[in-house]
Formats: C-alpha cells, sequence, structure tokens
C-alpha cells in the first residue's frame, strides 16, 4: 500500500498543499487504513479455520488452566496451613514462657 508524498493533497489541484497537521492527520488515516486491513486479513484466517480445531485448541488451553489454577490453590492452602502452624506454635512458647513465671515459691 502505498500513501501520497508528504504535502501532496490528494484530488487537489496543482500546487495546492496540505498543513503539517493535515498530513500528520492523512498519515495516522493511513497507517489505520492498513491495521483494518491487517485484521480483516487475521479475521478472514480464523473464519477460514475448521471450527473443530478451534475447540481442541481451546480444550487444551482449558486444561492447562485448570491445572495451573489447581496448583495455585494449593500452593495458597500450603501458605496459610504453614502460617496457621507457626502461630499456633508462637501462642504455645507464649503460653509455657507464662506458665514458667507462675511458679510460686512458699
Amino acid at each position: 500500500m502505498s500513501t501520497p508524498p508528504p504535502g501532496l493533497l490528494v484530488g487537489a489541484g496543482p500546487g495546492q498543499t496540505l498543513s503539517p497537521l493535515e498530513q500528520e492527520i492523512l498519515d495516522e488515516y493511513a497507517r489505520l487504513l492498513e491495521n483494518m486491513n491487517r485484521l480483516s486479513n487475521s479475521i478472514a484466517d480464523i473464519a477460514g479455520t475448521p471450527t473443530a480445531r478451534i475447540l481442541d485448541s481451546l480444550r487444551d488451553l482449558e486444561r492447562k488452566t485448570g491445572l495451573v489454577f489447581t496448583l495455585l490453590k494449593a500452593s495458597v492452602y500450603s501458605m496459610v496451613l504453614q502460617q496457621q502452624m507457626d502461630v499456633e506454635n508462637r501462642d504455645a512458647a507464649d503460653d509455657e514462657d507464662i506458665d514458667m513465671g507462675d511458679v510460686r515459691y512458699d
């Protein structure tokens, strides 16, 4: 795809030029057109792909995502369990320290 040379107004008579802002806007529209054409081609490729192949790919992705989620849950559960054990051990140590301080001598 070719864009007109800078400073030329498409469809204008000889001697008419664009301001830098107008040329920048036209350049942006040309880039937008290129992006839209690429998007259109990508959508056409996807539409041409057999549905069964897409579904198989999605199932595989779903299995992998499920595995990652399960591993994440197990890791979080392990961390929470470890924190609970640390708190219980700390509480038990504090209780032991308190009991040692209550020794009575008569």
